[in-house]
């Protein structure tokens, strides 16, 4: 989409469990983008990151769209969707091809990356990104980030193939374009949210990247510059929810909104003469119980998240490799005591972060509910920012057009 100015216009739309969150931004060339709208409404028809309810999806999608469009003066044609789920997997995969004129050009790596691509997935899955990881020339010469105008005869690539259930992707794309909007490419979250939040040291050092959110806590790995690991836990803020719900006995809504003014996620963050009043069901009159025993309901549901990020990592061979700690991110990171928690149990760095690299809004966008959105609009940017993608967002230009193309025959 582009403006009358010479700015241009891009969507990212994040569709998660608990929201569906639309940003709008502008930028120009060599300019950061500048978020000019945001719309932001309840997500009913999503659970754990996938589509359950296309109406329900399509009308908070239609809403938030609208809000977005509203406030940012335009109208919203496309937009890039993030995509989530325990559906989702992820593998390393080697392509090798010969170099066409003796000097690597953009055309030997869409070759070498489609024969990353070129494995086994099961009939029901589609690879929905292939992201170099380096480059080797000649069998000697590794840990090439950029080989384009290298002499040799043998280009081979290193690369992160993540998959999805092609029926799960088909229900986003299905649920957008009833929206009457187009799908510039559908984006891993957690892809996304690392572009927001990590910085090149961390990724470099070795950093994993949790993004908690209502459905999922999304996992992704990155040593040595590039993404090493990706992973969709099933476990999330939505649990938590439940936990406080069950614990206090009073209804889902009431729950939530005790988790967000009173819960912390270490216990002895909590006074023991701390009471919070708690609504009842019915017509029952309300009552008053400890902080401390939500405190610590709360502290055991992210004692297992944690649990099972530590046992990704281990499963991965990734857990000593991660030197620059973790990043916690999305909106379950918020919660007070969540930082010292995580140091306390994994005995790494911790520290939340907050998406950075784009300008407006101020703290309405700096913040880490809005990870996700805010790294959709700078993958899109990469994307189309040309002559072709960067090696983080990791598409070649034949495969994204490929991939774009069966999104948009697939329903």
């Amino acid at each position: 989409m582009t403006r009358k100015s010479d700015k241009s216009l891009i969507v990212g739309l994040d569709i998660g469990t608990s929201k569906v969150t639309a940003l709008v931004g502008e930028y120009a060339p060599e300019q950061p983008i500048e978020v000019i709208g945001i719309g932001s409404h309840e997500s009913r028809g999503m659970r754990r990151g996938v589509v359950v309810d296309i109406e329900s999806t399509v009308q908070s999608i239609q809403r938030a769209i609208e809000e977005a469009d509203v406030m940012a003066g335009c109208e919203i044609r496309s937009v890039y969707a993030s995509i989530a789920g325990s559906h989702i997997q992820c593998r390393n995969s080697n392509g090798v091809v010969p170099i066409a004129s003796g000097d690597v050009s953009y055309a030997d790596l869409d070759r070498v990356l489609e024969a990353a691509r070129a494995v086994a997935v099961p009939a029901d899955q589609r690879i929905l990104h292939a992201i170099p990881q380096e480059y080797i020339v000649d069998g000697s010469q590794e840990g090439i980030r950029n080989p384009v105008g290298m002499s040799g005869v043998r280009l081979e690539v290193r690369a992160h193939l993540v998959t999805g259930a092609t029926a799960a992707a088909a229900n986003i794309g299905k649920c957008i374009q009833r929206c009457g909007l187009a799908v510039d490419d559908l984006i891993l979250s957690s892809l996304a949210s690392s572009t927001a939040v990590l910085t090149a040291d961390e990724k470099e050092l070795g950093v994993v990247l949790v993004d908690i959110g209502a459905g999922t806590t999304d996992v992704a790995v990155f040593v040595g510059g590039a993404i090493r690991h990706s992973a969709c836990l099933p476990i999330a803020g939505d649990q938590i929810t439940n936990d406080i719900a069950h614990l206090l006995r009073t209804p889902t809504p009431e729950a939530e909104q005790i988790k967000v003014r009173y819960a912390c996620a270490l216990a002895q963050l909590a006074g023991r003469e701390e009471t919070i009043q708690v609504p009842s069901v019915g017509d029952r009159p309300p009552r008053r119980l400890a902080r401390q025993a939500l405190a610590e309901a709360v502290q055991n549901r992210y004692e297992e998240i944690f649990e099972m990020v530590q046992a990704e990592l281990r499963r991965a061979g990734y857990e000593e490799l991660v030197r620059a700690g973790m990043v916690l991110t999305g909106g379950s990171a918020r919660m007070e005591g969540v930082v010292e928690l995580a140091e306390e149990m994994l005995h790494m760095p911790v520290r939340v972060g907050t998406p950075q690299g784009v300008t407006g809004l101020g703290d309405v966008i700096h913040n880490p509910v809005h990870a996700t959105g805010v790294g959709l609009l700078l993958w899109g940017r990469s994307l189309e920012a040309g002559p072709r993608p960067s090696l983080a967002a990791g598409k070649a230009g034949q495969v994204f057009n490929r991939f774009r193309n069966w999104l948009r025959s697939a329903f």
